[in-house]
């Protein structure tokens, strides 16, 4: 039986969905009920609004909606036609959605080791491993830090090979005053609950400034057609449900300020954590605005540490504990060895972050932190 001391234990969730919820409730749920009185649940008014609305957002001129960022990157793909054997090189540090996707469209994955500071795929190693079966790159702007971008499109011009962004970590995100999904030939954004700019549920979005493949996009996300019944290519059905688009407009609204709560939380764990020799903060850089879609520390100790917090109310998570590499799918892949990658997987510990969270709970994570290594 728990002694009364265990009970006296702030309880901070690693992600906390509530307190947005209640804040935009009556403005969500109005959205909602014209929605339901139009009973225009699938494409529809919603989705045109939300799609216009994003696309403006980052100063693009296509915007597609579609069921997950997973099939956004997936889509991509698949539009700009990978053939069996075309290689793609992105990183093994990531979830497992940015292989999945590549191999899905019928491509093969290389995979480039990350900065050790960044997180993010790093441009000195990318030249040595193209071939010339090497058609295109595929970057993760990982934990909402952007990848470093202009190395990696002068090499990418260099060889004739095109960018596909994963911005599913880093929604409003800039690199160089530009927002990250708006430097390749088209990216990816993931709308999951927990996300920067996340939905009630699954849901994703391609960005791009090029009509054509957009056109492709469109056809292939709802059965190869742009009019109904009227199907000109094999497609699938992956289009982004009306309800979520009518949440995700008025959050999309709130996406900065949320974005600017998040980098200051940020601060002040890096502050309250400035001193405790076992644990390494993120790093910030001067040419990126990071959008900190979670703060993520290293340590040696991380299974410890994780296992001492969750005694004492505190959640974490571990993103990601497994480089692709060596998870099943690609172990019997011809690969190199990823140091950086591996390194990480085993000190990377996400703790408590979300935009509502108080310097009390914070200040609470990071004295216990202290305790734990005391």
């Amino acid at each position: 039986m728990p002694s009364i001391l265990e009970f006296s234990y702030m309880q901070i969730p690693l992600v906390d969905l509530k307190q947005q919820y209640q804040d935009l409730k009556e403005e969500i749920l109005s959205s909602l009920s014209e929605l339901m009185e139009s009973s225009s649940f699938v494409k529809g008014p919603k989705v045109d609004e939300f799609e216009k609305a994003f696309a403006h957002y980052h100063g693009v001129s296509e915007c597609i909606g579609v069921n997950s960022g997973t099939d956004a990157l997936f889509l991509i793909l698949k539009a700009l036609d990978v053939h069996p054997g075309d290689e793609i090189i992105t990183v093994p540090f990531t979830f497992f959605a940015t292989a999945e996707a590549v191999v899905n469209a019928g491509g093969k994955v290389v995979f480039c080791d990350v900065d050790p500071e960044r997180y993010t795929l790093d441009p000195s190693q990318l030249e040595n491993l193209i071939t010339p079966r090497t058609v295109g790159i595929l970057p993760v702007h990982l934990y909402g830090m952007p990848a470093d971008m202009d190395p990696m499109m002068k090499i990418a011009e260099k060889h004739h090979l095109w960018v596909v962004e994963d911005a599913c970590q880093a929604h409003g995100a800039l690199y160089k005053g530009k927002k990250v999904g708006t430097f390749g030939t088209a990216s990816a954004f993931s709308f999951y609950p927990s996300k920067n700019l996340g939905a009630y549920g699954d849901g994703g979005a391609v960005l791009t400034n090029d009509k054509k493949l957009s056109e492709k996009i469109r056809k292939l996300q709802d059965h190869g057609q742009l009019k109904r019944y009227h199907s000109e290519v094999i497609g699938y059905n992956s289009r982004l449900d009306a309800m979520q688009a009518a949440v995700l407009k008025i959050k999309l609204q709130r996406l900065d300020e949320w974005n600017d709560k998040r980098r200051k939380a940020a601060s002040f764990y890096t502050e309250k954590l400035t001193g405790v020799k076992q644990v390494k903060a993120p790093k910030r850089f001067s040419d990126s605005k990071e959008v900190f879609h979670l703060y993520v520390i290293q340590t040696e100790r991380r299974d410890e540490l994780a296992h001492y917090l969750e005694k004492k109310g505190v959640s974490t998570g571990i993103h990601y504990g497994i480089p692709l590499h060596h998870q099943p799918p690609f172990k019997n892949s011809k690969i190199h060895s990823f140091p950086v990658s591996e390194m990480l997987s085993q000190k990377v510990l996400s703790l408590p972050f979300f935009p509502e969270i108080t310097e009390d709970q914070i200040s609470y994570v990071t004295e216990e932190i202290k305790e734990f290594f005391s």
